[in-house]
């Protein structure tokens, strides 16, 4: 089964864009532009990436440039949403933390070829869920930390280090950012039949296929999210991903 660009699918797409923008104004989200913008940002941006991929899918040093300009990308973006452009070496190695080691034990185990076709879409994907849960962490720390100012002095005053202080807030925090990734692993095949299920059954593979793969991507995602969110946290604890006002007020 295949998905031509085509009328059918044009008039499908313009459809489903103003069924989320009008759904957006009837309850009254406050998101209908944002809503549309993303959906324009999205075709935009996938036309692109298709006509990249095409261009560079045939050579595995193309390819790896292509994968670390989208591993770039990623850093810039979950950088931007924490509001700590500043942070981007220290976002980098906690990403890093997590994808290298997923990456290499994927090659040497010969579970994907070292191939452009199969590298391309398998560390997007990871790298996708990876950028989310350094975003979710960072933001859901960061958030508690304003929060709970006034605990993080009271930990100073009784004798604790910064370091120590702000993992008391935070360490109850970190495990949520994982929660929606161990969610859909639990859920997968029973609630969901997630992107990788459904992208081999598309392109002609058997179920039995689809299913592998997809628990080798959810197995891949959980690890480097793991990894990724426990590097972070410590670099958080360690103030080096801070966002401004946080460095100035969590003081030692």
């Amino acid at each position: 089964m295949t998905i031509n660009p085509g009328w059918p699918v044009t008039i499908a797409l313009v459809t489903l864009l103003l069924v989320a923008v009008g759904a957006n104004l009837a309850f009254r989200h406050g998101l209908a532009r944002q809503s549309f913008v993303a959906g324009l940002r999205a075709a935009a941006q996938l036309t692109l990436a298709a006509a990249i991929i095409t261009a560079v899918v045939g050579s595995i040093w193309l390819s790896v440039v292509a994968l670390l300009g989208m591993f770039t990308m990623a850093v810039i973006t979950t950088c931007r949403r924490l509001d700590s452009p500043g942070a981007w070496p220290w976002a980098t190695a906690a990403m890093a933390a997590g994808v290298v080691p997923v990456l290499t034990i994927l090659l040497l185990s010969r579970t994907i070829p070292f191939t452009g076709i199969a590298l391309i879409p398998v560390v997007g994907i990871i790298l996708g869920n990876t950028m989310t849960v350094h975003t979710l962490v960072g933001r859901r720390a960061f958030a508690a930390l304003r929060e709970e100012r006034g605990q993080y002095e009271a930990g100073l005053s009784l004798g604790l280090l910064p370091d120590q202080a702000i993992d008391e807030i935070i360490a109850r925090r970190v495990p949520e950012g994982l929660v929606p990734s161990i969610d859909q692993v639990k859920t997968s095949g029973v609630v969901t039949l997630p992107g990788a299920f459904i992208g081999v059954m598309l392109g002609g593979g058997s179920a039995v296929q689809a299913a592998t793969a997809q628990v080798l991507v959810l197995f891949a995602i959980m690890a480097t999210q793991s990894v990724t969110a426990g590097v972070e946290a410590r670099l958080i604890r360690a103030r080096r991903t801070l966002p401004r006002d946080l460095r100035e007020a969590l003081v030692s």
